[in-house]
């Protein structure tokens, strides 16, 4: 049995980073965690978007399943397990630090302990209106808010400083297994940083490689995205300035890695303790038009994960689709505790390098959209339901940047990739649910 640490950034797309091949996104610690033990190369969140994602791998079921299709927490069912209760109740010690943005208050979620909680105010994210589609007004608001910020990490730094004392003076003394969850907002927008990180990309503000101009930029829920952030009105000088300030902060949340993996090291945890860093979901980085997340296309969905320690094998790169789900399991197979039965997921270290068959599910019912969208990655193949819009299919193999929507050339493998997600869920059901559960949101908040 071993202890677990998991390290969760907020909206850091792995494309942006050395240890997935970025040619100057410079991360070296998440480097030296994959020569250490394992990287997975074709990791997704359960949903691009901070409460849905982090809801499902709280609590080992679907987005749909628990109905947190959206930022908003308003009427959301707080009964639901949480992976720190159910690992508690089996005598493993939880710790969750950092942001909570669960459909319950961080006091009820079960772990023993909670350090920094950020939990979510109010209704949350109110503007989610699908039907019609809502506009941020503020939304271009958005585009000038990069640059040098030295107290804008500052709660994060805090984070990572209460993660290093408790490795050093409580899991470094236990004698039963722990898993501590440390939670940091960075690299999420605001895209502010302190100024070393942000003067090391001083002549990388440089502009996305596919734009608007895309046939993928075309698609309706693209265009609806964009229309809903109002992105089209970022300046090329903004544009610049926020991918350059989005490197300097997946820059800064490597440094406080590398602290978390000093802190295991100094207590003598590293033969005992695995280390996974990941992320909640990706950010489109302009590309497409497109910013933040909300959509299925890569850049959005999907998320770095690399785990090393007794539990993984060193210098193992993986090619087989996970998710977060298999990370959540991950907390019940090192530390040998039993998992309920109907959660979803394998452990991380029982996924093989090369499986062509297996599928890797994702969805989407949030804000920037009129209709749900649905995922099926399997193999070399991409599918993307959405309820509203047309399908789309794409040959990551040969297609990596999704340019090329194969899906009336290729239907047959549509089709059966549609099969695969009817196993998953019934689309056009859970688009209705998604539709219903917003709407009543809608109606209290008008109150």
């Amino acid at each position: 049995m071993s202890n677990l640490v998991i390290f969760m950034s907020d909206e850091h797309n792995p494309r942006y980073s050395s240890v997935y091949g970025h040619p100057f996104v410079h991360t070296p610690n998440m480097e030296k965690l994959a020569e250490r033990g394992s990287l997975f190369l074709n990791a997704y969140t359960p949903s691009p978007l901070c409460l849905p994602a982090r809801c499902a791998f709280l609590s080992g079921k679907r987005v749909h399943a628990i109905q947190t299709y959206s930022n908003c927490s308003l009427n959301l069912d707080s009964s639901h397990e949480t992976y720190g209760a159910s690992l508690s109740g089996q005598g493993i010690h939880t710790v969750h630090l950092g942001k909570t943005h669960y459909y319950a208050p961080s006091g009820s979620l079960g772990f023993d302990e909670i350090f920094l909680p950020k939990d979510t105010l109010g209704p949350g994210d109110a503007n989610h209106r699908r039907n019609p589609l809502f506009i941020r007004k503020e939304g271009a608001q958005r585009a000038d808010e990069f640059g040098v910020g030295e107290g804008s990490t500052a709660r994060d730094t805090a984070a990572i400083d209460a993660a290093i004392l408790w490795i050093q003076t409580v899991g470094s003394k236990m004698k039963q297994p722990w898993v501590l969850c440390v939670n940091v907002v960075g690299p999420h927008f605001p895209h502010y940083a302190p100024e070393k990180f942000w003067e090391d990309y001083r002549n990388h503000e440089d502009l996305p490689e596919h734009g608007s101009e895309q046939a993928s930029a075309a698609h309706p829920h693209a265009v609806s995205l964009r229309e809903h952030f109002q992105t089209e009105a970022f300046s090329e000088r903004q544009v610049r300035g926020l991918r350059r300030g989005y490197y300097a902060c997946v820059s800064y949340v490597d440094h406080q890695l590398g602290r978390l993996m000093g802190a295991v090291k100094d207590a003598a945890l590293e033969d005992s303790t695995n280390i996974v860093y990941t992320s909640d979901h990706g950010e489109m980085l302009g590309k497409f038009g497109m910013w933040w997340k909300c959509s299925l296309y890569e850049d959005s969905v999907r998320i770095p994960c690399i785990a090393a320690g007794p539990d993984f094998k060193a210098g193992v790169r993986l090619a087989t689709p996970v998710d977060l789900h298999d990370l959540q399991a991950s907390c019940f197979s090192v530390t040998g505790a039993r998992r309920p039965p109907d959660w979803v997921g394998t452990p991380l270290n029982l996924i093989t390098a090369e499986d062509g068959e297996r599928p890797v599910f994702s969805e989407y019912h949030g804000h920037g959209t009129r209709s749900s969208s649905y995922m099926i990655r399997r193999g070399k193949w991409k599918y993307i339901y959405h309820v509203k819009a047309p399908a789309q299919l794409f040959d990551l193999e040969c297609d990596p940047e999704e340019l090329n929507n194969r899906a009336g050339q290729e239907q047959t493998v549509a089709a059966e990739l549609h099969r695969v997600l009817l196993a998953v869920c019934d689309p056009e059901v859970e688009d209705k649910r998604a539709e219903a559960l917003i709407e009543q949101q809608i109606a209290i908040l008008r109150r």
